[in-house]
């Protein structure tokens, strides 16, 4: 961020907080700025904090700092006993915002939860691509393949119908993609040629409306009087944009921002010792890795891909980059899962052994590109340094890398094209606690030219995956899930890197703040003390 953006970043903030002097204002400083405010089409968890966690709502929720799940706008809901059918019951009495934009008519319905998933379904729908650079990564990684048909039963029944019996797909209800918005307001936008407007103007049925945002510095929100859960005690929150952890810090520090993801992690144990903060840590449901492009030569060779693994130093990362905040990866999920296969054997560190694969290989003088993240994250606090280690590991063993970057959405957008020329840093938090979400999201045929940035479509892999789908029972699916994690080692289209513990500093008068394990950052139930 330059100074200028954050000269920006700060008066917008003192402006805002100094209007809302009277209410009670919470000011959250993000680490970055979100792809758009519709959930649906992206895949950062920074567009998810400013949009699904703050505006709308799903059918199904987690509960507060779980993993579990709980009614949200469907108060129950039912799968036929084939496991093909599940059927949402709505909760009547549920409003969508009014904004300067949109004035509701009526109350959430079953329209309005067709519309939400029949636009990412429906490929000559009006709503496909309302919105240039659109992608539905998460539907199409999750629901569609299953999908049938969205059948609305009556005004406050939906029914969906699975061409096949699929385990994952409930889990995947409370996931931000599937966020419910409003048809009303989405007809009204077609009707007056402003579709685009839909990922601009947000309006859903969530705890905070959307007011407006100044780019790459504030957005602004207001409690929801109308919210069916009840009105929020916080009555302005401010997303204050602040890309440099350490000016975070300060704000923090200074009293300037309440809260803030993704400190430094040399700057833990400072922050931990002033008396005027809490220090919240947990073991992050995370995963960081570097995903070779297994369509591109020469690593569509698993051998090199192998070697490549070995040439790397996973402890001097973990040292230099987490220090002391992370762990060696050595499978896909993180150890929290259930799915998780504690057998497996990690890559040795190995550079002799990298080389002589190398060669072995008929690879010499190889130059290629490792991606780096212009933006920290729960799985990455530092993405270039980890890059530049990565580039003197290689170099180690006759590879020259060229280390490049690009601006946070261009690098999620270019980064999941079948062509791209380079490795890439990146990682995962789980969206649900189904071990699918990881294995399947990231790795699995359907997500190449997505979620699956390695570009890597393995049909003994994709087999068991299929298989653990049809599989409802947890401890049936469990050696299918290990089998797969094995293959994943053998083939090697990531070199994992490590798992994160993850870091929430805030102010001692934040109340009610509960860390997640899905790394979600929401304000349900916060607010300030005296």
């Amino acid at each position: 961020m330059t100074l200028l953006k954050r000269l920006l970043a700060a008066t917008a903030v003192g402006l805002l907080a100094a209007g809302a002097a009277q209410a009670t204002t919470l000011v959250y400083c993000s680490e970055g700025s979100p792809e758009g405010f519709d959930p649906a089409p992206w895949t950062s968890g920074t567009t998810f904090d400013a949009s699904s966690r703050t505006t709308y709502n799903r059918l199904i929720e987690f509960k507060k700092g779980s993993t579990e799940t709980e009614p949200g706008l469907a108060e129950s809901w039912e799968t036929s006993e084939d496991g093909t059918e599940i059927t949402f019951h709505l909760r009547p009495g549920v409003k969508f915002q009014t904004t300067p934009w949109f004035t509701p008519t009526r109350e959430m319905n079953a329209d309005d939860v067709v519309f939400s998933f029949q636009r990412q379904f429906d490929k000559e729908g009006p709503w496909y691509e309302y919105t240039p650079g659109i992608a539905w990564v998460y539907f199409d990684g999750t629901i569609a393949p299953s999908l049938k048909e969205i059948v609305k039963v009556d005004d406050m029944t939906v029914k969906f119908v699975l061409n096949k019996p699929d385990a994952t797909v409930l889990a995947t209800f409370p996931m931000d993609f599937a966020s419910i918005v409003s048809k009303e307001y989405a007809d009204q936008l077609e009707a007056e040629g402003k579709k685009e407007q839909f990922n601009v103007l947000p309006v859903g049925t969530g705890p905070f409306t959307f007011v407006d945002y100044q780019q790459d510095a504030v957005i602004r929100y207001q409690a929801f009087a109308d919210y069916w859960g009840g009105k929020e005690a916080i009555d302005d929150l401010i997303f204050a944009i602040t890309v440099d952890p350490g000016v975070r810090l300060q704000k923090l520090v200074a009293g300037e921002c309440d809260i803030f993801p993704y400190p430094n992690p040399a700057d833990i144990e400072a922050l931990k010792a002033n008396p005027d903060l809490t220090v919240m840590q947990q073991e992050g449901f995370n995963i960081g890795y570097l995903a070779y492009n297994t369509l591109m030569e020469p690593f569509d060779k698993v051998e090199v891909r192998r070697a490549l693994n070995k040439a790397i130093n996973k402890e001097a990362i973990i040292e230099a980059v987490f220090q002391g905040t992370g762990t060696v990866a050595v499978a896909p999920l993180p150890p929290t899962s259930w799915g998780y296969n504690a057998n497996l054997t990690d890559d040795p560190y190995d550079p002799e052994a990298a080389k002589a694969e190398l060669e072995a290989a008929g690879v010499k003088d190889l130059k290629m590109k490792v991606w780096a993240m212009p933006v920290q994250r729960p799985y990455n606090p530092n993405a270039r340094r980890m890059a530049e280690l990565i580039q003197a590991d290689f170099a180690a063993v006759g590879v020259e890398v060229e280390i490049v970057s690009l601006e946070w959405g261009e690098y999620l957008a270019q980064s999941s094209a079948k062509d791209r020329d380079g490795a890439v840093l990146l990682g995962w938090t789980g969206d649900n606690a189904d071990p699918d979400n990881f294995l399947g999201v990231l790795l699995g045929c359907g997500a190449v030219g997505g979620n699956n940035r390695a570009q890597w479509c393995y049909q003994p892999y994709e087999d068991l995956l299929q298989e653990a789908r049809t599989t409802f029972a947890q401890e049936e699916r469990k050696p299918l899930y290990d089998q797969a994690q094995v293959i994943f080692k053998e083939q090697a289209p990531w070199a994992t890197i490590a798992h994160s513990i993850t870091t929430m500093p805030m102010r001692k008068n934040v109340v009610g703040f509960v860390q997640d394990p899905l790394g979600i950052h929401r304000f349900v139930g916060v607010s300030k003390s005296e």
